[in-house]
């Protein structure tokens, strides 16, 4: 009865949500020359094709990145493909990644419309470097928070990020009678931002695609009726790693910063291996026709 009393009787619940970005934004049409141009690389036309047709499918209108014109001059080793400049990108990322989760956080906290003394958990995540105390301890700071809220510090968990904070916010939830759980994942591209190299293409795919953002949520689980207003339920989480899949995508902290690897056949071991965590994840709700669904493939 005690351990009962102890747990929630309803689901994990997403109460609220909040993003945010970097001011600066630049057109993804315009990247390739901007790209090209401040990575001193001008004379790599073939190269600078291939990047465009990258940019150009990727579907992305528009990037946001903390990183302008006038910070990429001051740090030419960052624009090097393979230059010495960690201490650099960590003087950013670990100042700008907290203030970034903050933002979003606060849009969270307001959307809840709670105060923020309710928060009993605090989940940050975060690819863009590493120090101690964490992110989560400056979050903490930031925004005011109890000293005594339980924190939950991850990084490079790279693209699946997302799904992950979601998996362990709803076990806290779930198993803390009234724990409100503050989510953040802040990411800021100034740690793997680095000039185009014609012998590492997937370097250049990294490039071509990841932008600066911040996302908050705030979950629970039995909403306080008329008072919380729940967007989504967290009916099912897991984590499986896929057969032959070393190496598919790789990142490395280095001298020169992150260094992104990524095989080409990576969506090829993801079409192979997800109906089978498509049936583990809806079989139980009577579902298997998966285009009744709306569903996304990757929660980065």
């Amino acid at each position: 009865a005690f351990r009962k009393a102890q747990r929630a009787d309803g689901p994990a619940t997403i109460l609220a949500i909040g993003t945010a970005t970097p001011p600066n934004a630049v057109d993804q049409s315009n990247y390739p020359d901007f790209y090209f141009k401040i990575t001193n690389s001008e004379h790599m036309t073939e190269l600078k094709e291939k990047f465009r047709r990258m940019c150009d499918k990727s579907a992305i209108k528009k990037r946001y990145m903390y990183l302008t014109e006038e910070i990429l001059k001051e740090n030419p080793n960052v624009c090097e493909y393979m230059a010495p400049s960690l201490d650099a990108r960590q003087d950013m990322v670990v100042v700008e990644v907290p203030r970034l989760g903050k933002e979003a956080a606060a849009k969270a906290i307001k959307e809840w419309g709670q105060p923020k003394s309710k928060i009993t958990h605090v989940i940050f995540c975060t690819t863009s470097g590493v120090d101690m105390p964490g992110a989560d301890y400056q979050l903490t700071k930031l925004l005011g928070l109890r000293p005594s809220v339980k924190r939950v510090m991850m990084y490079q968990q790279g693209c699946f990020a997302g799904g992950t904070v979601l998996r362990v916010a709803k076990d806290l939830a779930e198993n803390n009678r009234g724990a409100r759980v503050l989510v953040v994942c802040s990411e800021i591209t100034a740690v793997t931002f680095r000039g185009p190299s014609d012998t590492h293409l997937d370097s250049m795919v990294g490039q071509a695609l990841f932008g600066d953002g911040a996302a908050a949520l705030i979950v629970g689980a039995d909403p306080i009726p008329e008072v919380e207003k729940p967007c989504f339920e967290l009916m099912w989480t897991a984590q499986t790693i896929l057969p032959d899949s070393d190496g598919a995508i790789d990142g490395h902290l280095r001298e020169v910063g992150l260094t992104f690897h990524l095989l080409k056949d990576v969506p090829g071991l993801i079409s192979k291996n997800i109906e089978k965590s498509l049936v583990e994840a809806f079989q139980q709700f009577g579902i298997s026709d998966w285009n009744q669904l709306f569903w996304i493939a990757h929660p980065g």
